[in-house]
């Protein structure tokens, strides 16, 4: 924390000096020290603790470096908020980490129940009921987006109310699979096989829906199981992961009629001659920040707790029955940028002790799911611990834990992780 807090200073003070370049490169040196700092404490390359310090004051980082016009100086309560979202995370979860248990460095290679037979049924089931959704999707609405042209936002049309939730659930069948082939089984035998035809499914949903972030939550939450389960993963296998969904990444962009012109002219890049490679990793990072300080600027009263329970508006159906439950404004700087930071709704709801409060629940659960990590037996902890991981990784990226489809991930995750060990 002592490094962290010299860096955040240092980042401040030549942010208010207007020296944006060193502002960046301050928390960007912190947030690699953080990381390489667990990592080599644990051992572990999904230390929660330091995947957060990575991404989150990463991220800030990289916004920090102010390359669009978009993006403006923040408000000093914006900095503030900042600090305690990693500041309360990280010390609440070396709090538990410290009087709660081990710190999950040592793996017990004979912790895993033997559960091939009930994760094979459950990829099948999952995957067909996926499609079966998609297909009544694509029939209720009258397209599929991937055929559609010249609608840059189809997929936010693709939704039936209800149903939407079974089509994405897809995105978990290729972590059900990593652990399916880490438990055993012919690679030639009928069974392998049909596993392997409902993973395919499973990465074509996301492709025919147009969704770029399901694609890529499912092979990360994948690779991310596969480490979490192993602790060893071969560089070149991240490599050729990353070498086939690049192409993926492209095709789907241009499917979803995001041109480099239009993408361009939204980000409103200081330097219009940065590669679109670049500018557009860069501003779906940066602006989210930027959004978080348009919420601290804008925002006339707090909704004390109401915006963070949209899931149980959302999944019981009330938001129906009572609309003002989810007719609050979302303030960002540009109407087509609307991602935001793990901890928008958290201000939203309390200001800045709600942020603090919720990343000091967060630092605790981690730590807890962290020092599980080293006594897991039921493989499918390892498919949560693995989302888990996900979130922290793309913690600048929107409010995964006020969003319905992350809780019902969470429990799709948890009735098949009882399957396994009723029949396990």
């Amino acid at each position: 924390m002592i490094v962290y807090g010299i860096c955040y200073a240092a980042s401040f003070i030549a942010a208010r000096y207007g020296q944006y370049w060193l502002s960046g490169a301050a928390l960007l040196l912190a947030a690699g020290y953080l990381y390489l700092r667990e990592y080599r404490q644990s051992g572990n390359l999904l230390h929660l603790r330091g995947l957060f310090a990575g991404f989150w004051v990463g991220g800030q980082g990289v916004a920090c470096l102010k390359l669009s016009r978009l993006q403006t100086d923040w408000n000093v309560t914006t900095w503030v908020c900042f600090f305690l979202a990693f500041a309360c995370f990280w010390c609440i979860f070396g709090l538990v980490s410290r009087f709660g248990g081990d710190d999950g460095t040592y793996v017990n290679r004979r912790m895993r129940r033997n559960c091939v037979r009930p994760l094979y049924y459950s990829i099948l089931a999952l995957a067909a009921v996926s499609l079966a959704a998609f297909l009544f999707e694509a029939v209720y609405l009258g397209f599929v987006p991937l055929f559609l042209r010249g609608v840059p936002h189809a997929y936010s049309a693709f939704h039936v109310t209800g149903v939407h939730y079974l089509t994405v659930s897809c995105v978990l069948v290729p972590s059900m699979t990593v652990l399916f082939f880490l438990q055993g089984g012919s690679r030639y035998s009928l069974r392998n096989t049909a596993v392997i035809i409902m993973t395919v499914v499973s990465l074509l949903i996301p492709i025919l829906c147009v969704s770029r972030f399901q694609l890529i939550f499912a092979v990360v939450t994948a690779l991310f199981t596969c480490i979490a389960c192993t602790r060893r993963v071969r560089m070149r296998t991240v490599l050729i992961l990353m070498a086939a969904m690049l192409p993926l990444y492209v095709i789907l962009t241009v499917a979803r009629s995001h041109d480099i012109a239009y993408l361009n002219g939204i980000f409103e890049m200081k330097n219009p001659a940065m590669p679109i490679f670049i500018s557009q990793p860069y501003i779906y990072i940066a602006n989210n920040y930027e959004n978080f300080n348009c919420l601290v600027e804008a925002l006339p009263e707090h909704t004390y707790g109401i915006r963070m329970l949209f899931p149980v508006w959302a999944l019981t159906g009330l938001k129906f029955f009572f609309p003002y439950l989810i007719s609050f404004p979302i303030y960002v700087d540009k109407e087509e940028l609307t991602t935001l930071t793990l901890f928008y709704d958290a201000y939203y709801d309390f200001g800045v002790a709600g942020v603090a409060l919720f990343s000091g629940i967060l630092g605790a659960v981690a730590a807890w799911l962290n020092s599980r990590l080293s006594r897991m037996r039921n493989p499918m902890g390892f498919v949560f611990y693995a989302q888990f991981a996900v979130y922290m990784v793309l913690s600048f990226f929107t409010t995964w834990f006020s969003n319905p489809t992350t809780w019902f991930y969470f429990a799709v995750t948890g009735v098949i992780g009882f399957c396994c060990f009723w029949a396990g």
